[in-house]
């Protein structure tokens, strides 16, 4: 079995500060909603200080995750308008986003206009399947699982509203 890269530590008080801060400013979008989801993008400090630089550059605007990854870590799969925020390579708090639009298929039902929003590789669908084939086979085997494209994925569109510079 391969081995996993390094896990990225989250730093909860950054993403507690970080979170207060927006809610003070945006009460009435944050009404009722609880401390909301926290983590980084992919599965090593690397990966996550590659992919934020993709959002903060603004070319990255949508995500796609693993129903079943949220199902091992007792997450609730997101919803349309909830809050999350996203780390850094070293765990740190960088922006919270919010869910804009979502939808549940196999990897093989991505289209174009997703695989551009993803921002990643050269941004088509060819270059988005054999990039989240290679990681989802990567990270299923650290689990001690098996890559199995029918798997649901939930592919996420969202924009970045927090910190103000760095807003949509």
């Amino acid at each position: 079995m391969p081995e996993s890269p390094p896990a990225v530590p989250i730093d909860r008080a950054s993403a507690e500060g970080m979170w207060n801060a927006y809610r003070e400013r945006h009460a009435a979008d944050t009404e009722g909603e609880g401390f909301p989801y926290v983590d980084v993008f992919g599965d090593s400090p690397s990966l996550a200080e590659e992919l934020l630089g993709l959002v903060l550059a603004g070319t990255k605007r949508a995500t796609a995750s693993l129903v079943r990854d949220f199902r091992d870590d007792g997450e609730a799969l997101p919803r349309i308008g909830e809050h999350w925020i996203v780390c850094d390579g070293s765990g740190q708090a960088a922006l919270v986003v919010r869910t804009m639009e979502l939808r549940l298929g196999p990897a093989e039902s991505v289209d174009d206009a997703f695989a551009w929003d993803e921002g990643e590789g050269d941004r088509t669908r060819d270059d988005w399947l054999a990039g989240h084939s290679r990681y989802w086979s990567r990270t299923e085997a650290a689990k001690g699982r098996v890559w199995d494209p029918s798997a649901d994925v939930v592919f996420e569109r969202f924009r970045v509203v927090w910190p103000p510079e760095h807003a949509d």
